[in-house]
This record gives C-alpha cells, structure tokens and sequence, in this order.
C-alpha cells in the first residue's frame, strides 16, 4: 500500500472515531430521537419500500402476492389508456398549479411581511385558514352546480349571457379549468407559513449593509439578500408545493365525480385509488404509487437544482 493510500484510511478511521465519539457523547439527544425514529421508519420508510415490492407482484389482499415482475409496469404503460389520461392531467395541474402556487405564496407572504404586526398576524390567517377548513372546495360545487340554482348560472342567465344552464362541473371542456382555480385558492399552506417565517427571520442589518454595498432597489434588495437568507424555506415551500400538485384527488373527486366524465378529471392519484381501494388489485395500485415516487423524487431534484443558482 502506498503512503498516500496508508495516510487516507488513516483518515477515514481517524474520522470515524471522532464521530463515534461525538455520537456516544449525544446519546441522550439519540434517545429522545428514538420515538419520532421509529414512527417514521414504520409508517413511512417502510411503507415505499413495501409498495415497491408489491408493484412486482400480483396481489389481491385475498391470496398470497405471486411475483411477475414488470408486468404490472407492462400493463400501466402499454395497456392501460385511463393511466396516461391520469398522467397528462395530473402533469397539467402540477406544471400550472405547483409553480403558480409556488410564486403565488412568496409574493403574497412578501408583501404581508410589510405590514403592521397587528395587520399581519390578521392577513396570515385570512390566507391560510381556507388550506386546513377541510373539505372547503365544496362551496365550488354549490357554485358551479349545473343546474338555474347554482350561483355561476343564475348570474349568466340574469345577465342574459346564456339561456340554459351550463354543466360546469360535468362537461370535460370546463372541469380542469375550475380544479386548476380551486387549487391555486387552496395553494396558501404550509409553504406559505414558511415563507411569511422566512421573511421575518432575515436579519435587517443585512439591508443596510446592501445598501451601503450598491444595492439601490426593492428588486435587487430581494435577489441579493431576501432570497440568499431564504433558500431553506423556498427548498421547503417547493417541496410542499410538488406534493400537493401532484398528490391531488380529494378535489376532483368531490367537484367532478368519481370517475369524472370521460375520465378528464381523473389524476395518478384517483387511478390509485381506484385500484387500491376499489378493485384491491394491490400489486397493481403499488406500480402506480411508485411511478408516482419517482416523479416526485426526480421533480424535487430539479426543483433542487434550480434554487441552487438563487443569489449566485
């Protein structure tokens, strides 16, 4: 071995001790740790990698999973027309909703942030509350209802711009257009709150010292300072926003029916769904989730890279 190879593995034991040193000093952190560890290796950890293995099996709950490799992936890409009706309009709302939403929160949080305290505190809430109301884009359905009753219709009629009642939320031609609304009504959560976060934990010394160094407006203020100090909590309010986007159905199966006509409202999520739930062909409903994982991983990697250049 040479002298170069001997110093490295020195290193590397060197640096492993110095670890295990500093892991036996902080066991009792490890420890308090120990619950929420467990929790999440059982309940989610577990979980994906179950599904993954299940996508390579026929499995009904009732028999025992019989292996068939990728059959299932076979099926889903080749096959199955309903699967890439669901894959076109989930990528749709996500590509529209998740980088509007996104947007949507960061201005929105920025010009709170200039607020009054009181007044702040007062907005947050009036934004946020309709994300945890649960179930709130049922007034939609009332709204849009397809019938002289539903408020959309009664005022276009009264306005004499139509003369009978449009189906909004049956007709494929207006269905995705109305979800695409609700979402981005319901786009101010957890993301937003980390963002309205963010803004109040830059340091405004910062700001002055910007302004010392050549900084000479509210746009150069942001780029240069406000997002610098933010990109844990933009990395975080992307990840929200991607999982939301993607992890839509509650919503279209409460606005449009379950299944949608001509399937224009059915998502990657509801197909799940369907098969998981409805028809309990479990292998299959694990192919579809983890196509979904994957998706997901590769759009939060992206997501990743691009925050990367935020400031540079």
């Amino acid at each position: 071995m040479s002298s170069f190879a001997r110093s490295y593995v020195n290193m590397k034991k060197f640096n492993a001790r110095i670890a295990w040193k500093k892991a036996k000093n902080m066991r009792t952190c490890y420890l308090f740790l120990l619950p929420f560890a467990v929790l999440f290796f059982t309940f989610y950890i577990l979980p994906i990698f179950s599904s993954i293995y299940y996508s390579f099996t026929y499995y009904n709950i009732l028999e025992p999973p019989k292996f068939i490799f990728l059959q299932n992936y076979i099926n889903l890409i080749l096959q199955d027309d309903v699967f890439l009706i669901a894959i076109k309009n989930t990528f749709i709302i996500a590509v529209i909703t998740g980088p509007i939403g996104y947007m949507l929160q960061f201005v929105c949080a920025w010009f709170i942030n200039e607020l009054p305290k009181w007044l702040r505190a007062i907005v947050v809430i009036m934004f946020y509350s309709p994300s945890i109301a649960g179930n709130i884009y049922y007034i939609f359905s009332i709204f849009f209802r397809g019938d002289a009753y539903g408020y959309m219709n009664g005022i276009l009629i009264d306005l004499g711009i139509i003369n009978e009642p449009i189906f909004f939320l049956t007709n494929p031609d207006y269905m995705m257009g109305l979800i695409i609304a609700v979402l981005l009504w319901l786009s101010m959560g957890a993301g937003f709150l980390g963002f309205v976060a963010g803004l109040q934990g830059v340091d405004k010394a910062q700001y002055e010292a910007g302004y010392i160094d050549g900084v000479r407006n509210r746009w150069q203020e942001l780029w240069y300072i406000t997002l610098p100090n933010m990109k844990p909590m933009l990395l975080f309010g992307a990840v929200m926003a991607i999982t939301s986007s993607f992890g839509v159905s509650a919503q279209t199966m409460a606005l449009c029916g379950y299944p949608s006509t001509d399937y224009a409202a059915r998502t990657i999520v509801t197909h799940l769904y369907d098969y998981g739930f409805t028809r309990f062909e479990m292998g299959y409903a694990s192919a579809i989730a983890t196509i979904l994982f994957l998706a997901m991983i590769l759009c939060n990697k992206a997501i990743q890279a691009l925050l990367r250049r935020v400031g540079h």
